[in-house]
């Protein structure tokens, strides 16, 4: 019998819970747009740019905008003028488009609408803003919000084969998960109508990814002192461990590939952190691995910071697999280069007993 506060036959989902339309070429009469052009937004946009066509009768050109103008028309000259336009603001979007698609780096609040709207929050905010965001959109006549968070990485979304995370008003979240499968994602996972539920999957997902960055972390500084070194690590994660995602990162931390515009910034992954923090309390369910791993994002980033301030060459957007610099610290090692760290001296058990 499953527990009392488990989402109802999920392990029995199919990877698209929902019928397809009856009439497709109703969807295509529906404007979209997008808000927010980060790594996996701009993917996400392009995606349904390119592949909506072929999927969806008659499919409008989306909409497009973000803060810095250059992504939005980065992504119009990608796919092509006749397959995407730029908005002028995100009010123009909320004003003209059906389905507004949001992701955001914060948990920021898009203009609200005055005609027939589904809203689709993509971004990874804190839970209790979904009720917040839906009281704030109910006060608009047939108007709809649904949590939508994914799953993937850039590359991962690139080629279409996110995973879309749903929760609220079920018409809703069938009419999206029609126009995002297949031109966007691989895999829908309904969680019913509680407009929290996705997000906190969401974030208890991404749990999962930084609790094993930390155990990452610690294990190639840990090599590093102890004079194994991080290539062996590395052999050792691809024979036993050959998860995509663990590859990546640990690949990225041996070889101090810290630039974020193909990842994930640390900020992003402070943020993740605090929310999971926050939301472990609310629940009285203890997450120390995530309680450690924040810490040296904080770390990690203090470092970059620093180095950036005296003038040292770094990165621009420090890449959340920077979390290594948070462990190599703590031992007494450069943060983000190994090269400036002197030879391994051990400390023999006689002299340390002494």
């Amino acid at each position: 019998m499953a527990h009392v506060l488990s989402p109802p036959i999920l392990t029995e989902q199919p990877s698209f819970p929902f019928s397809r339309p009856a009439t497709p070429g109703l969807l295509g009469r529906r404007q979209v747009g997008f808000v927010g052009l980060g790594n996996i937004g701009y993917a996400m946009a392009k995606n349904l740019a390119q592949n909506g066509p072929n999927n969806i009768s008659n499919m409008q050109p989306p909409q497009v905008w973000n803060r810095t103008i250059s992504k939005s028309e980065k992504l119009v000259q990608q796919v092509g003028r006749d397959k995407a336009s730029i908005a002028g603001s995100p009010e123009e979007i909320a004003l003209e488009c059906d389905i507004i698609i949001v992701n955001l780096a914060n948990d920021d609040v898009s203009a609200p609408p005055t005609k027939k709207k589904i809203f689709v929050e993509t971004s990874t905010i804190y839970p209790s803003l979904a009720g917040d965001l839906d009281k704030l959109l109910s006060s608009f006549p047939h108007t709809h919000l649904i949590t939508c968070p994914v799953l993937g990485s850039t590359v991962v979304a690139d080629k279409s084969q996110l995973t879309l995370i749903m929760s609220g008003d079920y018409p809703s979240k069938k009419e999206v998960a029609n126009l995002l499968v297949p031109s966007v994602g691989r895999k829908v996972l309904d969680l019913g109508g509680d407009l929290e539920k996705a997000l906190t999957y969401k974030l208890m997902a991404n749990s999962m990814v930084l609790g094993t960055m930390e155990i990452l972390a610690e294990a190639l500084t840990f090599a590093e002192k102890s004079g194994i070194g991080s290539e062996r690590v590395l052999d050792l994660v691809k024979d036993y461990f050959p998860a995509p995602s663990m590859i990546n990162y640990a690949e990225r931390m041996a070889h101090e590939k810290f630039d974020a515009t193909t990842g994930f910034a640390i900020d992003g992954g402070i943020k993740d952190a605090t929310h999971i923090r926050r939301l472990s309390a609310k629940h009285n369910c203890p997450m120390p691995a995530i309680d450690v791993a924040h810490q040296h994002l904080i770390t990690a980033r203090a470092i970059h910071l620093k180095k950036k301030n005296e003038g040292e060459e770094v990165v621009g957007s420090l890449d959340w697999s920077g979390i290594v610099a948070g462990t190599r610290a703590g031992a007494g090692l450069d943060g983000f280069d190994r090269n400036k760290d002197a030879t391994v001296v051990e400390i023999s058990e006689e002299l340390s007993s002494s």
